[in-house]
């Protein structure tokens, strides 16, 4: 069980101990590293950020397979269900024979299904609140047909074939968007590494020499600095240090949004990308701010 809901997201023990102990972490970084403005102040901050999101992204990876694997099993529901209606047996009954069937992360929601109907609640009530449980568009959009189709009659097995047929389409033409946008998402990986080492490399090798050259010419006499005098030596002078502090917020900003674009590509769902956002922007952190107490 998920007890709290914040922002779209139901917080657990693991997050809240997750969050806790990252700022903890902040506060003691803060208490004893702040003051120097080290590299390894920043390099501490990344690994609070890591251990705080830590949980919410295994979450959204575990909320990922689970709708997977709930799809897959309302599937097999849905087949055990045509099967008992072509044999004559009406909608209800036929979900009660199949309750005790294994169905993996359904069970408690069929269960609930089958309990509704015993008590006498009307079948399409029993289904919308099935469907509103469960949470899943494709499954919410084949309960209703299934609603809808018992109260008004006909031919249910007919309805019900149809229902299975398309779900598994639906799995299908998944399983195929994820295989082919795979050699995508390692390709936004890479550029993202390729900006991350190029990024490096600009803070590192050219940032020094730019404000090296620029302090040169600030500290030489105006009349020898010709018409730039009045342009150069105008304003103060930035440090690498200062104007490298921008650049991890450049990558920081870039892997979030990348994240978001990986995931909408390849699973249809800007929620989806949040923990592709999540593992480059620590990608990102931890890169920048461990080159930074390495070659400082």
């Amino acid at each position: 069980m998920r007890p709290k809901k914040i922002f779209g997201f139901r917080i657990n023990k693991a997050e809240i101990m997750g969050l806790v102990v990252a700022l903890i972490i902040v506060a003691l970084d803060f208490l004893f590293l702040f003051k120097d403005n080290s590299s390894m102040f920043y390099f501490v901050l990344g690994l609070a950020f890591v251990i705080g999101g830590f949980p919410f992204f295994l979450y959204l990876v575990f909320e990922s397979n689970r709708a997977l694997e709930k799809e897959a099993m309302f599937l097999e529901f849905a087949r055990n269900l045509v099967e008992n209606v072509k044999a004559g047996t009406p909608v209800s009954k036929a979900i009660l024979n199949i309750r005790t069937k294994d169905y993996g992360p359904l069970n408690p929601h069929i269960n609930k299904l089958a309990n509704q109907i015993l008590i006498g609640i009307p079948i399409k009530t029993a289904f919308e609140t099935f469907s509103r449980d469960l949470g899943n568009n494709t499954i919410s959009r084949a309960i209703n047909i299934i609603s809808e189709s018992e109260k008004a009659g006909g031919e249910i097995e007919s309805i019900l074939e149809a229902v299975v047929t398309s779900v598994s389409q639906i799995q299908k033409l998944k399983k195929e968007r994820r295989s082919a946008m795979y050699s995508l998402i390692v390709q936004g990986y890479i550029i993202f590494l390729i900006f991350i080492i190029i990024m490096i490399v600009m803070e590192f090798k050219i940032l020094p020499i730019a404000t090296g050259f620029s302090e040169s010419y600030s500290n030489a006499p105006v009349e020898d600095m010709g018409g730039f005098g009045g342009l150069i030596g105008g304003g103060g002078n930035i440090s690498a240090a200062e104007l490298s502090q921008s650049f991890l917020w450049l990558l920081i900003v870039q892997g979030f949004f990348t994240g978001l674009i990986v995931g909408k590509l390849s699973e249809g769902k800007v929620k989806s990308g949040l923990k592709h956002s999540f593992i480059l922007m620590v990608m990102a952190i931890l890169i920048n701010t461990g080159a930074k107490v390495l070659f400082k």
